[in-house]
């Protein structure tokens, strides 16, 4: 049995409405202190009165200190129950796609808080952002094998998120041997993934219903893509008809790969690359006098935390006034923001101050979010990040 964590009174509410997660200073540390615990140990989660809540794992050292794992006390957080989800999160999937390309499991969206898994056909990558993933790891590892049987696993433990809960950073095979190129299929456009050295795990297959309307809407067009990481936007739309492609990013070992990507498609003639920072970038561009009928904007997090928020928005800001400026008279500008403390209505001011800002009207035509394989958790706001706007910018 595992060893109690109380909460004060009153603490109970967002776990009674769905909330996995336990802050710190929501735990009764006097009938339970949270230096009891080790990290990564299982404790059964108890109201102030004693009633089970569920069982959890804890972090004492973290401010999020438990996050539930089963809203039944009893339950045994083993092999069994990661198959049980494991297997809940792949019937969804397969609902939702004919090829085996998407993110199996999307941490607290899949009941499976601090765990994500992407996968690419026989290859499966595996981010650990908690003490209690990590502790569980072996039966994570058991439990793929079971359900998927995948030809090699690959922790990508190399995130922001590990350092928070005091863990170390590490990439490595776990089981089997990768092939030469992990490669994956979107929207019918095929991309070798970097799974060992590429950002995140590698892809980001949260914007592909974005993509996937973009690309209705690039025929014939000139596209600059900025931060195009390994060209999943430029490619696309240089796949879907678009006549001239620019991919922009800081990183060379990325953009090598853009091109290696437009290769792979047939597209080479079609897609060019430039190394660089995103605004230094735009501001030579514009004085070059180039122009573009649509302008892809996909960049990192500015806002990882929420003290960063009124330098983020100012960060924003700037990028789409830059980016409109290098739009013709009837343009097509994709906004889009991963920043969680983001929220959709101010990246909507963003986009109507920088149109005000060049004088010129805005339309916004399309509104997208996170790929169904990012599954929100009605309880659990934070569990939905992404943000794309599709505006169109006009002038009389």
């Amino acid at each position: 049995m595992s060893q109690p964590l109380r909460l004060k009174k009153n603490a109970d509410r967002r776990l009674k409405a769905g909330h996995l997660w336990i802050y710190s200073n929501e735990v009764d540390i006097r009938a339970t202190p949270l230096k009891a615990f080790q990290s990564g140990d299982l404790a059964r989660v108890e109201a102030s009165n004693g009633r089970a809540l569920g069982v959890a794992y804890v972090n004492p050292g973290s401010l999020i200190c438990a996050r539930v794992m089963s809203r039944d006390p009893a339950m045994a957080v083993d092999r069994s129950l990661f198959v049980h989800r494991f297997k809940q999160a792949l019937a969804l999937r397969e609902r939702l796609y004919a090829r085996p390309f998407y993110r199996l499991i999307h941490g607290e969206g899949d009941l499976l808080p601090g765990l994500v898994v992407d996968r690419f056909g026989d290859v499966v990558v595996v981010q650990l952002n908690t003490a209690g993933m990590q502790a569980l790891s072996e039966a994570i590892v058991d439990a793929l094998e079971k359900v998927l049987k995948p030809a090699a696993i690959v922790f990508r433990n190399d995130t922001g998120g590990r350092r928070q809960e005091g863990l170390d950073a590490h990439v490595e095979v776990v089981k089997g041997t990768l092939p030469d190129e992990v490669l994956l299929e979107e929207n019918g456009v095929c991309f070798a993934v970097p799974v060992l050295d590429g950002q995140k795990t590698g892809w980001f297959f949260d914007h592909r219903d974005n993509r996937a309307w973009l690309n209705r809407h690039v025929a014939g067009k000139r596209v600059l893509d900025v931060f195009s990481y390994v060209g999943g936007w430029g490619v696309q739309a240089a796949a879907s008809g678009a006549s001239e492609v620019l991919c922009v990013d800081a990183s060379g070992a990325a953009l090598e790969q853009v091109a290696g990507n437009a290769e792979r498609n047939g597209l080479h003639e079609q897609v060019a690359i430039g190394e660089g920072d995103a605004f230094e970038a735009l501001a030579a561009l514009k004085a070059d006098g180039e122009q573009f009928d649509v302008v892809v904007l996909d960049p990192p997090a500015f806002i990882k935390k929420r003290k960063d928020i009124p330098a983020g928005e100012r960060a924003y800001a700037r990028l789409n006034r830059e980016a409109m400026r290098l739009l013709g008279r009837d343009g097509l500008l994709v906004s889009a923001s991963c920043s969680m403390h983001l929220a959709p209505e101010r990246l909507m001011d963003v986009v109507r101050g920088a149109v005000r800002h060049q004088d010129r009207h805005g339309q916004v035509i399309f509104q997208g979010h996170q790929a169904a394989d990012h599954p929100v958790h009605p309880a659990i706001p934070e569990t939905a990040y992404l943000k794309a706007l599709g505006v169109r910018v006009f002038r009389d």
